[in-house]
């Protein structure tokens, strides 16, 4: 991997991660449009649709196209779906188009990066990569609603002047992975890697799936929801996700090797029950505000650090004839509890308040634990 190519490559992630952390303030724009989280729910269930949609389209593009060339499309994808939602004057229905477009870009940018990087790089060195670009998307994941509410609180800007300006940094991002693609080009493989999907579900590679998804729901109900679980008290939404990005950049950076020494089994556990603990502090937010903070440092520890050795045993777990296709079932997963949550966390927090809401949250993570542990018992059972 050249310099330059890096350069260019990690920029347009950065950019391209920008738009999905854009979701974060659909609430607010719900909100402001007078609607309710039932209409946010709505938008992203309709992302959801368009993340199953794009994960197996991409799976058949890449191999006409190229991974890179995939990856720009995706991103020209999630802009035209956060601009589009920035249109909607009154919620409803319609919502859900928007959401659709987000969600088709992001499965389908989530497999085609790391497939264009993955590519470009040695079995030495892939791993050192594979952080960076992790760290990278994190980074634009959680920095574009922590600017985005500095931005509207200390500036005053309108909140649809940032979501065109962040559909137009997607644009960017398209350009930059083209001219990555070009840069560095390769042989698109035309081998068919989602005919073996069903056959993952028939191995213990089944366990870190439903586990990832689990933990999705955990990480976008704490985010999305962020707004509404903080109203009432003397916390700022954007403090969450200013502190949740910091945790896991500096984590990934500091302990990730540290981690990779410990057994898998043990860190897993580990981590999860600090995510566990992360969706239990925001019980006492209410009675101070430090406790979003807490919420934030153990849900970013926990659930960043937790999800590259799920990742990792979801592959492990698979014969190496099925590991593509783990690999896409894993990403499926994620994105089936990332965006399909809000639209029943919508429902709870309407009808039955953030308590509600929060112990639903806390369920999927406790549920999460639950299966890692019966994971490592099943398999010192075979053993």
């Amino acid at each position: 991997m050249r310099p330059f190519n890096a350069v260019v490559m990690l920029m347009g992630v950065l950019l391209a991660s920008a738009g999905y952390g854009a979701t974060f303030l659909f609430s607010m724009h719900v909100r402001l449009a007078g609607g309710t989280d039932f209409q946010t729910g709505v938008a992203l269930a309709g992302a959801a649709l368009g993340t199953l949609t794009g994960v197996p389209l991409t799976g058949w593009a890449v191999r006409h196209c190229g991974a890179a060339r995939m990856a720009a499309l995706a991103s020209l994808a999630v802009g035209a779906g956060v601009a589009s939602f920035a249109l909607t004057e009154r919620p409803g229905a319609i919502d859900a188009l928007p959401g659709f477009l987000v969600g088709l870009g992001w499965g389908a940018f989530c497999l085609a990066a790391p497939m264009a990087l993955a590519e470009r790089t040695s079995d030495a060195d892939r791993g050192l990569w594979f952080l960076r670009f992790a760290t990278v998307q994190m980074t634009g994941i959680g920095g574009c609603p922590a600017l985005a509410a500095l931005a509207i609180r200390w500036w005053r800007v309108p909140l649809d002047a940032l979501l065109f300006g962040i559909g137009a940094l997607c644009v960017i991002a398209a350009m930059l992975l083209e001219a990555f693609g070009q840069l560095a080009r390769v042989q698109p493989q035309r081998d068919s890697w989602l005919r073996s999907i069903g056959a993952v579900a028939r191995t213990s590679a089944v366990y870190p799936v439903v586990i990832i998804a689990l933990g999705g729901c955990v990480f976008s109900g704490l985010m999305t929801f962020q707004m509404s679980l903080v109203h009432g008290t003397q916390a700022q939404a954007g403090t969450f996700f200013s502190v949740y990005t910091i945790t896991v950049v500096a984590t990934r950076w500091l302990l990730s090797r540290l981690v990779a020494r410990l057994r898998p089994q043990t860190a897993t556990k580990v981590l999860l029950a600090m995510m566990v603990l992360g969706s239990g502090a925001m019980f006492a937010v209410p009675y101070h505000a430090w406790f979003q903070a807490i919420s934030a440092v153990l849900l970013g520890t926990g659930y960043g650090l937790a999800y590259p050795i799920v990742q990792l045993q979801a592959v492990n777990d698979s014969i190496a004839a099925h590991r593509r296709a783990a690999l896409t079932w894993f990403v499926a997963a994620y994105f089936v509890g990332a965006f399909g949550f809000p639209a029943v966390g919508g429902w709870v927090l309407v009808h039955g308040g953030k308590s509600a809401l929060l112990v639903l949250i806390a369920a999927c993570g406790l549920l999460a634990l639950a299966l890692a542990v019966w994971r490592d018992r099943r398999r010192l059972m075979v053993a």
